[in-house]
């Protein structure tokens, strides 16, 4: 499994049909990090750019899973692929049930 960073710019102007699809890029989101697709997601203050880490076989699964999201039309996305990518987890670990 390879990593990846993906750069998109996002449009400067906001419309209401962009602001009535974030609910389900959030949502699609949350399902691709707990599917271990999606590892980080940043937006920046300004909401001009949005930073995603994703681990994937290729640039073509890469693709694949952005375009998955509901905003992609409105992503100009740059993939670039990592050497490693090193980060400290902010979320609780998950629980095992024995």
């Amino acid at each position: 499994m390879n990593t990846y960073m993906v750069v998109t710019k996002l449009p400067r102007e906001i419309t209401e049909e962009f602001v009535s699809l974030i609910p389900k890029q959030r949502a699609q989101v949350n399902k691709l990090m707990d599917e271990s697709k999606v590892i980080h997601y940043s937006l920046a203050i300004d909401r001009s750019l949005l930073w995603i880490t994703i681990a994937a076989e290729s640039e073509t699964a890469v693709m694949d899973i952005l375009s998955t999201f509901p905003l992609i039309d409105y992503m100009k996305p740059e993939i670039i692929e990592l050497a490693f990518h090193n980060s400290i987890s902010n979320e609780l670990p998950k629980l095992i049930m024995n």
